[in-house]
């Protein structure tokens, strides 16, 4: 009994001390305070940094400075609000018990990073992204041997990284250089950081080879070397890296085969191994990766066959291997690829018949296969059955005239261009009114623009060119809200109408390019014209022009190219500053003026 009446006093007495006498916050080491306020003096003080006052506690008072309750030190330094620009101050190096250090997002620091950050032994977490620090990453890094998140990104650091760097950072587990300016290879001594799960080194100017060493990171989850200069092989070992989910390798110059040991790495949702040099076929073993989203292998060298196996990626959603060399046809097992999203085989040697098995391919939203020599053919009436938004289908040797179903399909961007298509465009290209991009250019069209055109009321880019399109233009232009118009080398006629320069159509987000040239439209070229403000192109050649060139078209700023050659124009060319070359006017017998020669009075 006795001894439970002491405890209970024991406890009020420490209750009571607790609530009257409340435990003492550190005062600021002076050595913490003279680094922090050296902080705020090389730099333009942000919102945070103007709480840093010098007769008041850093370890109560200053925003984002937090201490260690024990022993009173700065521990962690944020600054998470406000801009700050200046310098770095080398004082930070005296801040011996830091763990935290995060001056980035909206932070403008310029010049090197000090050395004297190296002296900080306790450091864990270094963060100084998206600032203008430049210059080498200092060396003294290497002492840096509790480090375990390093996010030196979007900056304009340069020079080579030392090899001694990495040699000590056994506990780094996230590593961020992207978007600098480091060149030389990636050091082996990476390979020594095994408890890496992160690896950011894309958009600088690295070169050499891929360290083989890097299989020995077996704790990596991403792994992005993209944007760099890096040539050579893929590492064979690089299938070692079992929980890999994304390998970036893009925008390279690496060469040689896809190593098959790819297909290990079984975890793996994002491979993109676009732009680079590599050749050989794609690996059968591709159909291991049973959780991959995307495969982008776009402009290299690959050859061969599309492999089968690659019907087992139930995950698959994007393929895109446009730009290579691949042959034969498209195996009718891709129809069992059925959560695929995007497919772009464009610019190949693939050859049709296309396999109507692609019609299961239920979520497909964009299909580009252009420029495979796949037919003749007439376009597959399976499409009609997809939920398809972009299709892309230039020369691929289409034949017929354009399908019925189009016209109650969910299409937004359609390219049929350079094919054999002809006949009539049909009324029902009205109905496509979610439609944005047409470009049905270098076929065998023959026929006026139905009225129904007027209904496609989201046209932004419209490419006509080189059919026998003929009639009035006036029903194309009273529509949409153009960005691009080319309806050259047809048989349109006109006169074009005065006030075409104020069209809705034209003007609601300022078409920048209109090209009309070899079609009879005659009459002149309407004052209006110069309302188009937004004007860089305006081609209006052999187009049976007569009268003069308004001043008005001198008026664009924007206009880079103006060609107004081999039509029936007269008098003298408005005086201007633009540089538009002589050719531009050529074949007017009657124009005179710079900077074709002088009129005669």
């Amino acid at each position: 009994m006795r001894t439970i009446k002491n405890s209970l006093a024991l406890i009020s007495i420490i209750f009571l001390s607790a609530t009257f006498f409340p435990i003492l916050v550190q005062p600021c080491n002076p050595i913490d305070k003279e680094a922090l306020l050296d902080f705020k003096h090389r730099t333009k003080p942000s919102k945070i940094l103007k709480t840093w006052i010098a007769n008041t506690n850093c370890c109560s008072s200053w925003a984002g400075v937090t201490c260690n309750q024990t022993n009173g030190r700065v521990d962690s330094i944020q600054h998470y609000e406000g801009t700050l620009s200046g310098t770095l101050s080398p004082f930070l190096g005296n801040l011996t018990y830091l763990t935290y250090l995060s001056v980035s997002g909206t932070t403008k620091l310029t010049g090197p990073i000090p050395i004297e950050l190296g002296k900080l032994s306790n450091l864990k977490h270094l963060f100084l992204s998206t600032n203008q620090f430049s210059g080498p990453i200092p060396s003294s890094f290497g002492n840096l041997h509790n480090l375990e998140r390093l996010y030196l990104d979007s900056n304009n650091l340069s020079g080579t990284i030392p090899n001694s760097i990495f040699q000590s950072m056994s506990s780094l587990f996230e590593l961020d250089l992207s978007e600098n300016q480091l060149t030389g290879p990636i050091p082996r001594s990476i390979s020594t950081l095994t408890s890496l799960t992160k690896l950011n080194l894309y958009t600088n100017k690295f070169s050499g080879k891929i360290p083989v060493g890097i299989s020995k990171l077996k704790n990596l989850l991403n792994l992005d070397l993209s944007s760099n200069n890096l040539q050579g092989p893929i590492p064979d070992s690089i299938g070692e890296l079992s929980e890999l989910n994304t390998l970036y390798l893009n925008n390279n110059q690496l060469s040689g085969s896809i190593p098959s040991s790819v297909g290990q790495l079984i975890s793996l949702t994002d491979l993109l191994l676009d732009n680079n040099k590599l050749s050989g076929v794609i690996p059968s073993s591709f159909g291991n990766l049973s959780e991959i989203s995307r495969i982008y292998l776009d402009n290299n060298s690959i050859t061969g066959k599309l492999p089968s196996t690659l019907e087992n990626l139930g995950a698959l959603q994007e393929i895109s291997f446009t730009n290579n060399y691949l042959v034969g046809q498209i195996p009718p097992s891709f129809g069992n690829i059925r959560n695929l999203l995007s497919v772009d085989l464009s610019n190949n040697h693939l050859v049709g018949p296309l396999p109507p098995q692609l019609a299961k391919l239920n979520s497909l939203v964009s299909l580009n296969l252009a420029h495979n020599p796949l037919g003749p053919m007439s376009i597959p009436d399976w499409i009609s059955k997809l939920t398809i938004i972009t299709l892309n289908l230039a020369a691929t040797g289409l034949t017929g005239q354009l399908p019925n179903w189009l016209s109650s399909s969910m299409i937004t961007s359609l390219d049929l261009s350079s094919n054999k298509l002809n006949g009539a465009l049909p009324s029902g290209i009205g109905n496509m009114s979610q439609l944005w991009y047409l470009n049905i250019s270098n076929n065998q069209f023959h026929s006026t623009i139905p009225t129904e055109f007027k209904n496609l009321i989201s046209i932004q880019h419209l490419d006509l060119n080189s059919n026998k399109f003929s009639g009035p233009l006036g029903i194309i232009f009273t529509t949409g809200s153009y960005l691009s118009i080319d309806v050259s080398n047809n048989l349109f006629t006109g006169p074009l109408d005065k006030n075409m320069g104020n069209y809705k159509g034209l003007n609601i987000l300022g078409i920048s390019s209109l090209i009309l040239s070899n079609n009879p439209l005659g009459g002149s070229i309407p004052e209006s014209i110069g309302n188009l403000t937004q004007l860089k192109v305006l081609e209006m050649a052999s187009n049976r022009l007569r009268g003069s060139i308004p001043s008005s078209v001198f008026n664009l700023k924007n206009l880079k190219l103006l060609d107004v050659s081999r039509n029936e124009l007269s008098g003298k060319i408005p005086a201007h500053k633009a540089s538009i070359p002589a050719s531009a006017f050529l074949g007017n017998y009657g124009l005179c003026g710079a900077p074709l020669p002088p009129c005669k009075h």
